[in-house]
C-alpha cells in the first residue's frame, strides 16, 4: 500500500467500510491481502519463511513481517490499537416497543457520550452467526433506526440539564406496529442474503450513517464516526506495509477488539492472543525474554485535543491541537505506560522523518482515561509508549480530528517500528 495521495479521503474510506469491529477486520484484511500479506490460521503449524502475514480472531487483527534471515532474535516493534468504538449494542432479543412503534433494545457499549446517539440516523452493522458457527458480516448503512430526543414542549427545563435513562430513552424507533419476535433479525437476515432459520445468535451495533466530511474553510478538519479507534488502526495499516522488509527489526501491528470496555476477554489486550505470536516471532518461551528485552511496542490510540469552550479543564501547559502532529501521552500514575526512554524513542522516530510531535498530560484535577498500553506493558514486560492524534468530541457519535495528523501518525509509526536502537 502507498502513501494515499490524500490520507483523509483514505481514513474516511476505511472509516465508511469498518461500521464495525469485524468490519475492520475485513477492510484490514483487504488492505493486507493487497500488499501481499496471507493469512496464518491458529491451528495450523507456525510459518517458516520470510513475508507479510495476517490472524483474523472475530474482531481482533494481527499482522507482522519477517525480514529475510527470519525474526528468531530481532527486536519486535509492536503497533498497538483498537477497533471498537463506544456505541449502542443491539440486544439478545432485540424486538421491542410500545404505544404503536417498533423499536429495537440496545445497551450502551463502552463510555459512550449518550446525547450525541439523539437525533440521528443510525445504521445496523456486525455479525450473524448461523448454527453451524460460521459467521456472516451485515452492514444496513442507509437510514433505519432513530433514537428521538423528547421536545422542549415537554421537557422545558431540559437546556438546565438532559438526564437520559439507558433503559428507556435510548431506544431506537424503525417503524409502526407491533413489534413480533424475529422481526429485526429477519430482516437483517434477508439484507445479508441468510435464511433466517439459519441464525443462531448475532453480535450487531448501530452506527451513524452521515459520510464523513471535511470541514473549515481550508478543509482541514475531518468529522466522521468511530475516529477513536480506527484513525488508528488505519494508519497502524500503513505503517506496518511502510516498515515491510526493512530488514533489521520485526514489525507487529494488532488491532484489538474490547478495549471501550476493559480489555478484558479472549480477543482483548489482556488476552494471550499477542503474547503467543510474539513468543513464536522471538523463537520460542525460552528465547522471548531476551527479544523482549529489547522489544517496543507503540500504543496509539486518539487523545483529547484541547477544546475551546472548556479549557480549564485542560492542563494549560500540556494542551495538543490537530494539524500539529501526534502527541505524545504521559500519565505519573501509568494510566498511559510512556517512560523516558520509550518517550525518547518516540521522538528519535519523529525527528527521523521530520514529524512534529506533542505532549498531552491530563489536568491533575481531571483524571485521564487509559489505553492498551499498560495492560500490554504489564503482561509483556516490553517497554511501551503512549501516543496518538488530538481529536474534539471523543467518544460521541461523531468525532473530529486534524487531517494533517494522519500522514503524520503514520510516518511517525513506521519510523518507530523499523528503529533499531
Amino acid at each position: 500500500m502507498t502513501e494515499p495521495a490524500d490520507p483523509a479521503a483514505a481514513l474516511a474510506a476505511f472509516v465508511s467500510a469498518s461500521p464495525s469491529p469485524y468490519h475492520a477486520v475485513a477492510e484490514g484484511v483487504r488492505l493486507l491481502t493487497a500488499a501481499g500479506f496471507t493469512e496464518h490460521v491458529e491451528t495450523d503449524p507456525w510459518p517458516d519463511g520470510p513475508g507479510g502475514r495476517y490472524l483474523v480472531r472475530d474482531g481482533t487483527l494481527l499482522a507482522w513481517y519477517v525480514p529475510e534471515g527470519g525474526a528468531a532474535g530481532r527486536p519486535l516493534r509492536v503497533y498497538a490499537a483498537h477497533t471498537d468504538s463506544p456505541t449502542l449494542k443491539i440486544k439478545p432479543k432485540p424486538d421491542t416497543g410500545a404505544a404503536g412503534w417498533r423499536q429495537v433494545a440496545v445497551e450502551v457499549y463502552g463510555g459512550a457520550l449518550w446525547n450525541s446517539w439523539l437525533d440521528r440516523d443510525l445504521g445496523v452493522a456486525g455479525r450473524l452467526v448461523r448454527y453451524d458457527g460460521t459467521s456472516v458480516l451485515v452492514d444496513v448503512h442507509r437510514p433505519l433506526l432513530r433514537v428521538p430526543q423528547l421536545a422542549i414542549h415537554l421537557d422545558r427545563q431540559v437546556n438546565q440539564g438532559l438526564t437520559l435513562d439507558p433503559q428507556h430513552h435510548l431506544l431506537p424507533v424503525w417503524g409502526l406496529g407491533t413489534p413480533a419476535e424475529g422481526d429485526l433479525l429477519e430482516f437483517l437476515a434477508g439484507e445479508a442474503g441468510v435464511d433466517p432459520a439459519d441464525v443462531a445468535a448475532h453480535d450487531l451495533v448501530v452506527h451513524d450513517v452521515t459520510p464523513p466530511a471535511r470541514l473549515g474553510e481550508d478543509e482541514e478538519l475531518l468529522a466522521a464516526p468511530r475516529l477513536d479507534n480506527l484513525a488508528s488502526v488505519h494508519a497502524g495499516i500503513g505503517a506496518l506495509l511502510d516498515a515491510s522488509a526493512a530488514g533489521d527489526t520485526v514489525p507487529v501491528f494488532v488491532g484489538f477488539d474490547h478495549e471501550e470496555v476493559g480489555s478484558a476477554s479472549a480477543t482483548g489486550a489482556q488476552g494471550p492472543l499477542l503474547e503467543n505470536v510474539l513468543t513464536a516471532l522471538a523463537g520460542g518461551f525460552d528465547a522471548r525474554s531476551r527479544v523482549f528485552a529489547v522489544s517496543r511496542c507503540l500504543s496509539v490510540d486518539v487523545t483529547h485535543a484541547a477544546h475551546p469552550n472548556y479549557l480549564e479543564r485542560h492542563d494549560p501547559d500540556h494542551r495538543a491541537l490537530p494539524n500539529q502532529g501526534p502527541a505524545l501521552k504521559v500519565n505519573a500514575i501509568q494510566r498511559y505506560a510512556t517512560d523516558a526512554p520509550g518517550a525518547a524513542a518516540w521522538r528519535r522516530a519523529c525527528r527521523k522523518v521530520d514529524v512534529p510531535t506533542q505532549v498531552f498530560v491530563s489536568r491533575n484535577t481531571v483524571p485521564c482515561g487509559s489505553t492498551v498500553g499498560p495492560l500490554l506493558s504489564t503482561r509483556l514486560g516490553i517497554r511501551t509508549v503512549d501516543v496518538g492524534i488530538p481529536v474534539l468530541s471523543m467518544h460521541s457519535a461523531r468525532e473530529l480530528c486534524g487531517v494533517e495528523d494522519l500522514g503524520l501518525m503514520r510516518a511517525a509509526a513506521a519510523a518507530f517500528l523499523t528503529d533499531p536502537d
